[in-house]
């Protein structure tokens, strides 16, 4: 079933930053986790998205090497 966020709701022609849409995306899939009763690892959840965003936005901003 496909989820709808608040990206659906841009006008035609936004631009959405690739590192924004990710954070959205996770903040979603956390909340589902949490509240499946099912155990996962919180801090190494958090951990992987902090590092995946900031790679991302190294990638956006033409840092990456």
């Amino acid at each position: 079933m496909a989820q709808k966020n608040d990206l659906s709701k841009l006008p035609l022609g936004t631009q959405v930053i690739p590192s924004e849409e990710f954070v959205h995306y996770c903040e979603a899939e956390f909340e589902r986790r949490l509240n499946s009763g099912e155990d996962f690892d919180e801090a190494a959840y958090r951990g992987v998205m902090e590092t995946v965003t900031a790679r991302l936005k190294l990638l956006e901003s033409g840092s990456a090497a």
